[in-house]
């Protein structure tokens, strides 16, 4: 749970840890994915690409310290508010920590690969040789936090309230479930007819499972401060609605042996504390009121932690590799406003955006600009020609991708720095024209219309307000309006929901394995999802041809052409202003805290943390 200290932004949905291939080739790698001459048997652990990493017999995972000391308290810093602890579903905006701390799925995924299951509350898992049913043996001695164990029963009702009244990303992967059963005393079996999707059997392996004894479907649709009960490592302790919750350690956990979770969860209490503004939070982490943080504001890193608890040594500001893409950071367009709506407009305010400038006077120069939603990897687009696989992909769709971003030779525009680019501004405002907007009266407005170039941003955080009002600023020569509204964090996330919004700042992470969850991101049938992250409001049959085609794809050089096909396909529909990304992580911490020497791929992981006191 890499940056779990410091959560602003809106639920993630399903992610693959994504890290490097390391020793296996990708020929190798998609072998057991693809079931090559393999007969399917139930296995202890499985990879989406390859084999596992780690042997049947291993003790833990290589970056945890299995020996670390158990005992003290974690306090956390959470920009916002909650108004549920249920996470799993789409009303109100959730609590911290309940997925991580309280629920487990079937199995554990491990941060040194790209997607790989190890053994948790399943002991073992059956991928069929036809790839149309998976099936999985619970452990014996899985227990919930009230002592009663872990059936059947209680994965196939959490499975039909996910699928029923869960959040879009697991009703639109469960779907795809034609039946679901029992098998034998302690199987679980899931069938689909489709057996072109490949990663739905390890979907359904980190499926959360809850107790079904002490829910109803009722109770499981409605935001309650009463959490779920679970079978992970802690129970809540205590709830002060929309300000803190507690964590504590249950001493009888029932896998606390397991190698998934040896030199895991360490702290006996973890608390969240809940603060309305980013500088409250920052001076409350200076006062010792939390203990870490995930600083993303490379001018507070550079200059904003020049105080005497770090020149002597009680706070440490440490920076850790992290091996997953970078994903995309941007403003997001809503296309489904009528002022978005000419992807000349939106080409024109991507070409307004000076990164140059905002990079060097807001940032120390301490950002990269983002050019990919699969940024930072071999997936991306960027700077590589499409080959014969990915030209045959998008022959359907003479017009879904720009010739320039086809061929690989397209970068976003550059500036001189100064704030007031002028080519850029002569550029941008040809496309204006070029779409039907004149100036009118010092504003740009619709020519037929009259309709104004006036849209609002819409933040849930003052710390993004330099940034917005500075994009803003750059519009203004044009005569375009654009307001920066800041909301808290509860009617921030109502508007999401329901899309009611111009424009957002958001993040879409990003893995080595990407599947599933591009369907909840880009997918004509989540364009008006309520709760789905498509949040630009795609409905492009280009890009879910890609989805489709990267899903089914049954060579790693089909997958990786797949997916430089969708990454074309979303970077010519100009659906976001690409922004930039941060190189490391930056984690200043107080020293307290300690962590292991090994940092996986996927990022610091803080329930890996101990505390040792003097």
């Amino acid at each position: 749970m890499p940056g779990l200290s410091c959560v602003t932004k809106p639920m993630m949905d399903f992610q693959v840890p994504a890290m490097a291939f390391g020793k296996f080739s990708l020929v190798a790698l998609f072998a057991l994915t693809l079931g090559f001459g393999a007969e399917a048997a139930p296995v202890r652990a499985v990879a989406l690409h390859g084999n596992p990493l780690y042997s049947d017999d291993f003790t833990a995972f290589s970056y945890v310290n299995p020996t670390a000391p158990k005992g003290g308290k974690l306090t956390l810093g959470v920009l916002g508010s909650y108004e549920n602890v249920n996470p799993l579903i789409v009303g109100g905006t959730p609590a911290s920590g309940i997925r991580e701390f309280v629920i487990e799925g079937l199995m554990a995924r491990s941060l040194d690969e790209p997607f790989t299951l190890y053994g948790l509350l399943a002991e073992t898992i059956d991928i069929a040789d036809d790839r149309k049913s998976v099936t999985f043996a619970l452990n014996p001695a899985a227990r919930f936090s009230d002592g009663q164990p872990v059936t059947p029963e209680d994965v196939l009702n959490s499975f039909e309230l996910l699928k029923a009244k869960g959040r879009p990303n697991h009703r639109t992967y469960f779907a795809k479930v034609t039946k679901a059963e029992k098998v034998g005393e302690r199987g679980v079996r899931f069938t689909f007819d489709d057996a072109s999707d490949r990663e739905l059997p390890f979907i359904l392996g980190v499926m959360p499972v809850f107790a079904a004894h002490a829910t109803t479907p009722e109770k499981f649709a409605a935001a309650s401060m009463t959490p779920l009960v679970g079978s992970g490592p802690y129970t809540v302790s205590k709830v002060d609605a929309g300000r803190s919750i507690i964590y504590q350690r249950a001493p009888g956990y029932w896998g606390k042996d397991l190698p998934v979770n040896r030199g895991r969860f360490n702290f006996d209490e973890i608390r969240f504390d809940y603060y309305r503004d980013a500088s409250a939070m920052f001076e409350a982490f200076k006062a010792g009121g939390i203990d870490l943080r995930l600083e993303e504001d490379p001018g507070r890193w550079a200059t904003g932690y020049n105080i005497p608890a770090v020149r002597d040594g009680r706070i440490l500001k440490a920076e850790f590799d992290i091996g997953l893409p970078a994903g995309m950071t941007a403003l997001v367009f809503n296309t489904r406003r009528s002022i978005f709506a000419d992807p000349r407009v939106r080409r024109a305010l991507i070409m307004l955006f000076d990164f140059e400038w905002c990079n060097r006077t807001l940032y120390n120069g301490l950002y990269s600009r983002t050019e990919s939603y699969f940024e930072r990897s071999y997936l991306a687009s960027t700077g590589h020609p499409a080959d014969a696989y990915e030209r045959k992909l998008l022959a359907p769709f003479p017009d879904a991708v720009r010739p320039e971003i086809l061929e690989g030779t397209y970068r976003f525009p550059q500036s001189d720095g100064t704030g007031q680019d002028r080519p850029n501004q002569k550029a941008a405002f040809a496309l204006l024209k070029e779409a039907g907007m004149v100036l009118k009266g010092g504003r740009m407005v619709n020519g037929k219309t009259g309709e104004p170039l006036a849209f609002e941003i819409l933040a849930n955080s003052n710390a993004q307000e330099a940034l917005l009002l500075s994009y803003a600023r750059s519009l203004a020569p044009l005569g375009i309006q654009a307001r920066v509204r800041v909301v808290d964090s509860a009617q921030y996330q109502a508007r999401l929901t329901e899309f009611d919004y111009d424009m957002i700042q958001n993040t879409w992470q990003s893995s080595l394995s990407p599947g599933n969850e591009q369907l909840f991101r880009w997918s004509a049938k989540t364009a008006n999802a309520k709760g789905s992250f498509n949040y630009a409001g795609v409905s492009n049959p280009a890009a879910d041809a890609m989805i489709e085609a990267m899903l089914a794809a049954n060579s790693e050089t089909d997958f990786i052409s797949s997916v430089r096909a969708l990454d074309r396909v979303l970077l010519s529909g100009d659906y976001v202003v690409p922004l930039f990304y941060t190189p490391r992580q930056w984690v200043p911490y107080w020293e307290r805290l300690k962590h292991p020497d090994k940092t996986p791929l996927f990022g610091y992981a803080v329930d890996t943390w101990w505390t040792e006191q003097k």
